[in-house]
């Protein structure tokens, strides 16, 4: 079974979003790890469905290394970003994690990422599943070497 962490920040709402459409489309095929910046954004996460979660600094640091996806809103490896909530420590576990991240480019910050489409929420998290997702799906059917 496949573990996969989901993290946000503030309300939970991108991570939620993420949650829902992966059980949609995977059921219970998977581990989805809800972690949050903070207690109210795990707690979003966890009724959209995760199967565990966590909350907090350390809880992120030592949670990402043992993914094998992260998935969450490119925020997650800004210093700083969602209002302060993502401390520095928690952006470099992200970005030192071993999993593939893949990363939703949804941000409030003053930061653009030239190239992204500016599509909905849920238009981005289809892309997501149907692009990067999947692609790692019909690998690990056909005994080739898995990329989630």
């Amino acid at each position: 079974m496949k573990r996969i962490i989901v993290m946000d920040g503030q309300g939970g709402g991108i991570g939620s979003a993420i949650i829902r459409r992966l059980k949609a489309h995977y059921g219970e095929s998977m581990e989805i790890i809800a972690l949050g910046t903070n207690a109210i954004a795990t707690a979003q996460m966890l009724k959209a469905g995760a199967n565990r979660g966590a909350s907090g600094e350390n809880a992120i640091v030592l949670t990402t290394r043992e993914a094998e996806l992260l998935i969450g809103p490119i925020a997650i490896a800004l210093p700083h970003a969602m209002m302060g909530e993502l401390t520095p420590k928690m952006a470099e576990a992200v970005v030192l994690s071993p999993a593939k991240k893949l990363l939703i480019p949804l941000t409030q910050e003053n930061l653009a990422v030239v190239g992204a489409p500016s599509l909905p929420l849920p238009h981005l998290i289809d892309m997501m599943i149907q692009q990067y997702m999947a692609e790692s799906a019909d690998s690990a059917e056909q005994g080739g070497p898995t990329h989630v």
